[in-house]
């Protein structure tokens, strides 16, 4: 048996000869062999193999065959580890029975599952290797570049292959780290998460779409020390940023109206990871210009969101108003042109993308080995408790209570607002359920009457361009919602804070 341990990056075919040029000029880096491989993945038809958390192919290379089957594994921060079972064999078909017992679940009758086998797709690739030395340690770099492909019904479908892969052969896993960031700051890279076999099942629909939850607290324990709070807040934003990025592309073909959602997802998760940082006295010069670079590639989002604010649910926004079709045709023209695939493409593109996704990897496995050191003076929950505090008093400073807040005061507050949010889905975890709820209430409510001002004031811009009166309707829903949020507004601010 052997546990792979492995990073993964995903890049674009262009970069293929720079990327060739990079490993071939990297410290200590010898060239290895090129080779073609062919890989056929099995399974039974009800995937019971994929119900155990266990992949299984057989790889031809150079006349050579070779059945592989790998068990659970765990990905943390980028970071692939799974075991793996190889077999020389001399046909194109696995044989499951020349794979030890003990890999089997109890119970488990294999010669069933072995007459069930049937191969669901294929992945083709030609791979160049090199063996680079980071430190004392020992990584093979594998350059994968082909297809995915399956065949169903008569349709072909076909997904390219475009990865780095770093595998650790001797020494330490942050050297895997290491030797990704220098990549990932000279080209245009992403982690992967997705292996070439859950690729395929998905591209055979053999996969449920890709889904997550939205994030309402992340779990904490009182009884965990800081250190591992860190630990828990930024392995949790890196995980959910690179499942939102596979949704995002996933849906880039069509691009329909949730696509603005998940946008507002990723930035919302990418600035909890920055926000989290920030608390931690981690947040340094360089980290923060990626962040800024990547916040500006998102910069379509408000406008975005307000047009599928209007356009929702039949455009039961506007249903009312005699030139409802004349304004939700002047919407969906402009979401469309604002040209989301597009945008983020660019992103993927940028250096810092990547680069700021690998540098989080790297201080994630800093703080685990203690090489980045994390103040243990304070317990979690007083730390939650002053992180919540400085939050706080930061929204009573910006909006008081004996002050009335128009509608461009409330788009100004918005990100502060969605600052102290954050503050809540990282410790709210840490107390009262009852209570914290019961105080967050109104605050949701302000975030999503914000979001409706931004989609009346899109109409209003809309309206005013095309020559279509309706600033009276506008003025008149505007003042309705804002006496209702400013209601709402007083009453949040009197509330007795859960954390005190």
């Amino acid at each position: 048996m052997n546990t792979e341990i492995e990073l993964k990056l995903f890049f674009q075919l262009e970069q293929q000869e720079t990327l060739i040029n990079l490993l071939d000029n990297l410290p200590l880096s010898e060239q290895q062999w090129c080779r073609n491989l062919s890989n056929a993945y099995f399974d039974t038809a009800d995937l019971q193999l994929r119900r155990w958390d266990m992949g299984l192919r057989v790889r031809g290379c150079d006349g050579a065959l070779e059945q592989t089957i790998k068990t659970a594994g765990s990905v943390v921060g980028g970071i692939h580890s799974r075991p793996e079972f190889n077999v020389d064999i001399d046909k194109t078909f696995p044989i499951l029975s020349l794979f030890p017992e003990k890999i089997w679940p109890e119970q488990a009758i294999i010669s069933s599952v072995q007459s069930e086998l049937t191969c669901l797709f294929n992945t083709d690739f030609s791979r160049r290797t090199w063996h680079i030395y980071v430190d004392k340690s020992l990584i093979e770099v594998a350059l994968d570049i082909g297809k995915i492909e399956v065949e169903i019904a008569g349709e072909r479908r076909v997904e390219p292959i475009c990865e780095l892969e770093f595998e650790l052969m001797a020494g330490e896993a942050s050297s895997l780290i290491k030797l990704g960031l220098q990549v990932a700051e000279s080209l245009p890279v992403r982690l992967g998460k997705a292996s070439k076999a859950q690729r395929g099942y998905r591209l055979a629909s053999q996969a449920s779409p890709l889904s997550l939850e939205v994030l309402e607290f992340i779990s904490l324990r009182p009884e965990q020390d800081l250190k591992q709070a860190f630990i828990t807040l930024l392995a949790t934003g890196l995980e959910r940023w690179q499942l939102l990025e596979a949704m995002i592309l996933e849906s880039d073909s069509t691009m329909n109206i949730q696509a603005p959602y998940l946008c507002y997802r990723l930035r919302a998760c990418i600035r909890l990871l920055r926000f989290t940082l920030a608390q931690f006295d981690l947040l340094n010069g360089p980290l923060t210009a990626k962040f800024d670079c990547i916040e500006g590639h998102l910069d379509f989002i408000e406008t975005s969101l307000s047009c599928v604010e209007i356009l929702q649910e039949n455009s039961m926004l506007i249903a009312k108003l005699p030139q409802h079709k004349q304004l939700s045709d002047l919407v969906t023209v402009q979401l469309q042109q604002l040209s989301i695939p597009q945008r983020i493409s660019m992103m993927l593109q940028e250096v810092s993308y990547g680069s700021l996704q690998l540098s989080l990897v790297e201080l994630l496995f800093d703080v685990k080995s203690g090489q980045t050191a994390i103040d243990k003076t304070l317990s979690l929950q007083n730390f939650a408790d002053k992180v919540q505090d400085r939050s706080w008093l930061r929204i009573v400073d910006l909006m008081p209570l004996n002050i009335d807040l128009s509608s461009a005061d409330y788009q100004t507050f918005a990100r502060a607002l969605d600052e102290s949010v954050f503050v809540g889905v990282a410790y709210g975890e840490l107390y009262s359920a009852k209570s914290r709820d019961l105080f967050r209430l109104p605050w949701q409510d302000l975030t999503l009457g914000i979001r409706t001002l931004a989609a009346y004031r899109q109409l209003g811009e809309l309206s005013q361009q095309n020559a279509i009166d309706i600033s009276q309707w506008l003025t008149n829903k505007e003042e309705s919602l804002l006496f209702a949020m400013e209601h709402s507004r007083r009453i949040a601010l009197k509330n007795e804070p859960y954390w005190r």
